[in-house]
């Protein structure tokens, strides 16, 4: 019965005769990971910030709530109570909501301004690996015709 030849020493060989320099994928792992940590930290900020919007409006309109159930002496003064807690109600929704506008435009900011960033450190550290490899071309081909005319 024939047996499977092992090429595992094969690839071994093979692969050591075609040494990678992995510097410039550990250099780009770590910039990749220092975008992600400072855009999650954008959207950390920005979801806390939302949720300190959102609270404070929930306070603003239980504290009109209260003004709205307090007993009156007549009754037009519930449709007054009504009619003030519904214009208070739409300011406080328009102030909520610049708010909310605010944090979504430093949002977009902050991220355009990350992204900006990222792109010129990925087209430096490209440029510097290209060089890298044209430099290491070239000390190649430079060896192999030194070897090549010594033969």
């Amino acid at each position: 019965m024939a047996k499977t030849p092992d090429f595992a020493k094969t690839m071994q060989d093979m692969m050591a005769n075609f040494p990678i320099d992995t510097s410039s994928m550990k250099d780009a792992m770590k910039s990749q990971t220092m975008l992600g940590e400072r855009l999650t930290r954008v959207a950390l900020t920005a979801a806390e910030r939302s949720t300190e919007i959102s609270a404070q409006w929930a306070k603003d309109s239980i504290a009109r709530m209260g003004e709205l159930a307090a007993i009156k002496e007549e009754p037009a003064d519930y449709a007054k109570a009504m009619s003030d807690f519904a214009s208070a109600s739409a300011e406080m929704a328009a102030e909520h909501m610049a708010s909310y506008a605010e944090v979504a435009k430093k949002v977009q900011m902050d991220t355009v301004d990350l992204m900006l960033k990222a792109g010129k450190d990925m087209t430096s550290e490209g440029q510097s690996i290209a060089e890298k490899a044209a430099a290491d071309n070239v000390a190649t081909v430079k060896k192999a015709a030194a070897t090549a005319a010594a033969k």
